[in-house]
């Protein structure tokens, strides 16, 4: 077991309930490998931190840009708080030394452990709010990720990679991109998916993401890197 009193003083965040800790980074799989009464994983934790990053990401571009309008607010969000954005910011938190995991998860280190710290990292975002409240929740927030924000808008990282890949397609090929599901897993309320992005019956690249349109953007955005666009 990992010694999550290390990472509470690396984060400056004492917990009141250490319990909410060690469940921030307990990843499904690892329950059915050390089962105890109790224990639980932290997909409902997730599922409270991702509204509170949303909020508190809302609240921060809102401020900050008081003459944008809603639609360019909601690209600045999605690219701040998007899987490789937060995975960085867990990964320069060290979360990858504390995840509790299979052994079969535990020696994924591609995109699916991305994902299993994306996940990890908003789970770590509810246990703060349970424990400590809103305002502690949105002071870590500022602190992992608010100073991307002018980094996102002035390298234009907020454009929807779909939209560019067909404008460069169009313009340079004359043709249309097309996305295919290459295939799904998971539970209900835990999804993976990877969606080719191709040009005629050439697939340029391959994506993967929580949603069939999180896993098309990363498709384009790998399309867009590899055809060098």
């Amino acid at each position: 077991m990992p010694n999550f009193q290390t990472f509470e003083t690396k984060i400056g965040v004492t917990f009141k309930d250490q319990r909410l800790l060690e469940q921030a980074f307990t990843h499904r799989s690892y329950l059915n490998e050390n089962r105890a009464p109790g224990r639980e994983h932290n997909e409902r934790l997730e599922f409270l931190g991702d509204a509170v990053l949303e909020l508190a990401v809302t609240e921060f571009f809102y401020a900050k840009y008081p003459e944008k309008p809603e639609g360019d607010l909601t690209a600045y969000r999605a690219a701040l708080v998007n899987t490789i954005s937060i995975s960085d910011a867990g990964t320069k938190l060290g979360m990858n030394d504390y995840l509790l995991l299979s052994r079969g998860e535990a020696r994924d280190t591609g995109r699916a452990r991305q994902i299993i710290l994306a996940n990890a990292f908003e789970a770590l975002l509810g246990a703060i709010y349970l424990d400590q409240g809103y305002d502690a929740a949105k002071d870590f927030i500022a602190k992992q990720l608010f100073d991307k924000a002018d980094e996102i808008v002035e390298k234009k990282l907020w454009q929807d990679a779909k939209s560019k890949f067909q404008e460069m397609a169009q313009e340079l090929l004359g043709t249309t991109p097309n996305y295919q599901l290459v295939s799904q897993s998971g539970p209900d309320h835990d999804r993976h998916f990877t969606v080719g992005a191709y040009i005629g019956k050439e697939k340029i690249a391959v994506g993967e993401g929580k949603s069939k349109q999180e896993a098309e953007q990363d498709a384009a955005q790998k399309a867009l890197a590899a055809k060098g666009w």
